[in-house]
């Protein structure tokens, strides 16, 4: 399983209308990159409460996804090309149903781990001026993924993803899946939470519903589920 691809990169910009900083503006890298611990070096997050960091060092979202948001937000058609969701690396072999959680792949001398889904944010309907579309990628578990690295180095841009070595984990489309069912099987998050190189934060909401899905739920609240994140009020 190996796909070429163009590594993105990007500054802190603005946003049209609220002018909020994101980092969700990237452009194509040409040559070389250095990739560290927390991602690419040069390539920047404006949140870094909810982006960035080891466990969302490198973002990857799989092509197929924008025809589907293209079908469904027409008006945002002409924006929607590789790289505009403010992803690392695009796809155009894998996506979430091909993928498992500790999954480790090869992209030129460094090695990336899966571990996470990524959570959109309500800046995606402000970047492509429609309403909707972070809600409708969350509830399609149409968000890619984030990789950790486990080993850097300088990549080549384009590079070549390679499969080096595939767990037995569920593949990310089934983590999903459970982790937003009204009343998942415990042992179905269980799983999840078990998987290899699982982010410690992830883990630790998914223990926390299955803990309580084992419990009397009339006597303890439900611990909630973030699909995407809101805007806030200020």
């Amino acid at each position: 399983m190996v796909s070429m691809m163009p590594i993105f990169i990007g500054h802190i910009l603005s946003l049209p209308d609220s002018g909020r900083p994101t980092g969700m503006y990237k452009h194509a890298v040409s040559g070389s990159v250095e990739l560290g611990p927390e991602g690419f070096v040069g390539d920047h997050q404006a949140d870094r409460r909810v982006h960035g960091g080891p466990d969302k060092a490198v973002h990857c979202y799989p092509t197929s996804h924008y025809v589907r948001l293209a079908e469904r937000f027409p008006d945002a058609t002409g924006l929607l090309v590789p790289g505009s969701l403010g992803e690392n690396l695009s796809s155009d072999t894998l996506d979430e149903t091909r993928v498992r959680i500790g999954d480790t792949f090869r992209l030129g001398p460094a090695l990336l781990q899966i571990c996470q889904p990524r959570t959109p944010c309500w800046k995606i309907d402000e970047r492509f001026g429609v309403e909707g579309m972070a809600q409708f990628i969350a509830d399609n578990h149409l968000t890619g993924w984030y990789f950790r690295v486990l080993q850097g180095g300088i990549v080549d841009s384009p590079a070549e993803l390679e499969l080096h070595q595939a767990t037995d984990a569920p593949t990310l489309a089934e983590a999903q899946r459970a982790w937003q069912a009204h009343r998942p099987a415990a042992s179905a998050l269980w799983r999840i939470a078990d998987a290899p190189g699982i982010a410690a934060g992830w883990r630790a909401k998914l223990v926390a519903r299955a803990e309580w899905l084992g419990r009397d739920p009339e006597n303890s609240p439900a611990p909630p589920v973030t699909t995407f994140h809101v805007k806030p009020d200020r």
